[in-house]
């Protein structure tokens, strides 16, 4: 019986805890996001406003639709796809935000019968303020 009661208080305190979620504040500006992809780390740069997505990456630009479902999800949509699998939108949702820097998760809006359901996730650093006019 003491145990339970010497664990209550630890409880309690862990199911009053929320994630910070001020999405709002992410929707536009510029931002930076690292990966790992084996032994390199890749930088994307990327500026947003509410509609549109231009993502620098290995000297390359690539410009996307935005629409925001609410303010902490959105699907993104490749504006000049070159094959079949670049037409295919992204979703995105901000799971959590810290200061400058936001946690996100994204997969494929559309999912194939012979393709695994996979679900990414990321961080975002906010560097700077939108300058997309």
């Amino acid at each position: 019986m003491r145990k339970i009661l010497s664990i209550l208080p630890l409880i309690t305190s862990l199911s009053c805890y929320n994630t910070e979620r001020d999405c709002a504040n992410f929707k536009t500006g510029t931002f930076e996001f690292e990966t790992l992809v084996g032994t390199e780390v890749l930088k994307t740069k990327f500026i947003r406003n509410d509609s549109i997505e231009i993502d620098y990456f290995k000297n390359k630009i690539d410009t996307f639709s935005i629409r925001w479902i609410n303010d902490c999800e959105y699907v993104m949509k490749k504006l000049h796809p070159k094959n079949q699998s670049e037409k295919e939108p992204v979703q995105f949702k901000i799971i959590s935000t810290h200061g400058d820097q936001y946690t996100f998760e994204y997969s494929m809006v559309i999912q194939k019968k012979n393709r695994k359901y996979v679900v990414m996730k990321g961080t975002a650093v906010k560097v700077g303020p939108n300058i997309i006019n």
